[in-house]
């Protein structure tokens, strides 16, 4: 489910997020920690969601001193919010440079989807 920090998407979000076993969260490391993004960790907590996993996107847009820095804010974010922040696998990467073929950077989306296969496998009604 796709919720860009628009309030019109938030109705969308608490619909979809409350069936979801798991989410990507995409925060810009040019921008940083917006409040979009808190308010996505808040209600993605507050509907269920046990897992996350965040994608650090636009790494080579952003200064690289900074990039450590953001990443400790969005684990913060995410402790006070009742996840744990130290344990959450955060990927550094550029979705637009993957698109574009660059190695380096299809390598982070290759790290997001093995992060996303450690995630325990949902028990649905159906397999009790």
């Amino acid at each position: 489910i796709d919720c860009p920090g628009h309030k019109d998407y938030i109705k969308n979000m608490i619909t979809g997020a409350a069936q979801m076993d798991a989410a990507i969260l995409v925060v810009s490391a040019a921008d940083g920690a917006q409040p979009q993004t808190r308010e996505h960790i808040l209600l993605a907590k507050h509907v269920g969601v046990p897992n996350l996993i965040v994608f650090l996107n636009k790494c080579d847009k952003a200064i690289p001193d900074l990039i450590p820095l953001v990443e400790h804010e969005i684990r913060e974010i995410l402790t006070k919010n009742g996840y744990n922040g130290s344990e959450i696998p955060i990927i550094q990467g550029s979705a637009l440079k993957a698109l574009d073929g660059d190695q380096s950077y299809l390598s982070k989306i290759a790290d997001l989807v093995a992060e996303l296969d450690k995630l325990p496998l949902p028990i649905r009604d159906i397999d009790k």
